[in-house]
């Protein structure tokens, strides 16, 4: 009887001609579906160039973004595990992308193993009539009220983590790096803005550990395997979201006795509980996404639209300021005028709307450097992109919303907050370049929030401290971490700027 060596020395020639005949394949349909579009000509055999992005993402989407440009057709390709993609740089092409979510065209992923982290019943992947009825259902999340209500918990927040800021044995001296910091205070902006009074301690605990194996499992290669942190983030996904039906639920009984909403979840519920009162009233099944397990998959939408993308900003605020001078002495110069720390009181709505350069200042961050810097979509069939090129069914498509803010807009190059502002009114005239909020059926809802929390954390920073980055070779080169953010993590150097500290009752 032959061993099992003997065996597969004999079969050795089969397999690795049956392996080098699915290479070959595998080339040939990835050139089929490139055809004279700029990208590189051979990939490596099923993982393509993943191994690049994973380790420099910023480097490899630079490389996309040249090819793109280069050749003037403004969009590139490449191959990663298995999956042909294209890049888009140019603005037109992404807004026929962002435009045309449909069954037939494109379909929003966000990213591009999303369905595996997020389920397939997403608000990410609605679309049609059925997206149009949630997003009519989320609007009351967003009203001047509700706005109003959020403002008031976001400066809690932010003047509490301010405080251990300054309070850290390394303020004054030492330079310290913000991102983790703003990650913690924007996670707990979100829990109390999102559920407020519904999270206990020890479920904000094990949420917190949740959320930072998603957050470490979206820059992974999807390996869903045990031990793998792809494997790990989608197990921490359905986690979160049971905890958040938990909190729709307890909200749900709370609005019930007629109390005052105190939190988004509060305002949804209210209009959710009068939709399914209506429909027990007229004899009808329960109005689509009013459950509190849909309701509490939302909410995690909401987080993850949300979170990192706002750390982001934050982080970019610090950075620009602090190389812009100017700016930060004219934004310095309007707090003052409309807001005092030593007063001892927040910031009111109208306060924040007179804030109209600080808001400039805001709006001209995020274009800048856009948070999510790439929108991915899959092509459900094939789509004629331009009149020579067709993109393939099955295709990831990568939409660049950074690309596009450094097109149409006067010297794209330079942080000019002024161009935001009446006299200018940049964002009016090249209003299909501004897409750090997206564009078509799916732009984002909560803009209104995002600006805000921007606003009073710049108005508040500001104003309560004195600051210096800590400079060093490449500090402001782009991360991406997944959002992108200064490569050293924004270091500075903070002391107490104004007498004292708010104190708020």
């Amino acid at each position: 009887m032959e061993s099992l060596v003997t065996v597969f020395v004999r079969l050795l020639p089969y397999i690795l001609s049956i392996a080098a005949f699915f290479i070959f394949i595998e080339q040939i349909n990835y050139l089929k579906k490139k055809r004279s579009v700029p990208g590189p000509n051979l990939v490596v055999p099923f993982f393509g160039n993943a191994i690049s992005l994973v380790r420099d993402p910023t480097s490899f989407w630079d490389l996309q973004s040249t090819m793109a440009k280069s050749s003037g057709l403004g969009f590139s390709t490449n191959y990663i595990i298995g999956r042909f993609i294209v890049f888009i740089r140019s603005t037109e092409l992404s807004h026929k992308v962002f435009n045309n979510v449909r069954p037939d065209a494109f379909h929003l992923v966000g990213h591009p193993f999303g369905k595996k982290l997020f389920g397939e019943h997403n608000l990410i992947y609605m679309m049609g009539q059925e997206h149009k009825d949630l997003r009519r259902r989320i609007a009351p999340n967003f009203t001047p009220k509700a706005l109003s209500t959020y403002t008031e918990l976001q400066q809690h927040i932010i003047l509490k983590h301010l405080k251990s800021w300054v309070d850290s044995p390394d303020s004054g001296s030492n330079p310290f790096p913000l991102r983790l910091l703003c990650r913690d205070m924007n996670l707990e902006t979100s829990q109390n803005v999102f559920v407020g009074p519904y999270l206990s301690g020890e479920s904000r605990k094990r949420f917190e550990i949740d959320y930072n194996f998603f957050n470490v499992g979206l820059m992974k290669l999807p390996v869903d395997l045990p031990g793998f942190a792809f494997r790990n983030a989608r197990l921490a996904v359905s986690r979160l979201v049971k905890t958040l039906a938990v909190c729709a639920e307890d909200s749900k009984t709370k609005m019930k006795l007629g109390e005052e909403p105190t939190c988004l979840v509060d305002f949804w519920m209210q209009d959710a509980l009068r939709e399914i009162a209506a429909a027990e009233d007229s004899g009808e099944k329960p109005s689509p996404h009013t459950s509190s397990t849909e309701i509490g998959g939302h909410l995690f939408d909401f987080l993850f639209a949300s979170q990192d993308a706002s750390t982001s900003s934050l982080l970019w605020a610090v950075t620009l300021l602090d190389s812009h001078p100017e700016v930060l002495s004219k934004v310095r110069e309007e707090v003052t005028g409309i807001w005092s720390p030593e007063s001892d009181k927040l910031i009111t709505a109208e306060e924040l709307r007179q804030m109209r350069y600080t808001e400039a200042v805001a709006r001209e961050v995020i274009r800048y450097r856009a948070p999510a810097t790439l929108v991915p979509h899959i092509a459900g069939e094939d789509f004629p992109l331009t009149e020579t090129y067709t993109i393939p069914k099955g295709t990831i498509v990568f939409p660049s919303v950074y690309e596009s803010s450094f097109q149409g807009f006067i010297d794209a190059d330079r942080f000019d907050p002024d161009r935001f502002m009446e006299h200018r009114q940049e964002d009016r005239v090249y209003k299909k370049n501004y897409l750090a909020f997206g564009a078509g059926p799916h732009q984002c809802v909560g803009q209104r929030y995002a600006i805000n929390h921007l606003v009073l954390f710049i108005a508040m920073f500001t104003s309560l401290f004195d600051f210096k980055r800590e400079r060093s070779d490449g500090c402001d080169e782009i991360a991406y971490v997944p959002t992108i953010c200064p490569r050293d993590d924004c270091k500075v150097v903070l002391s107490l700027r104004c007498r004292r500290f708010p104190c708020l009752s």
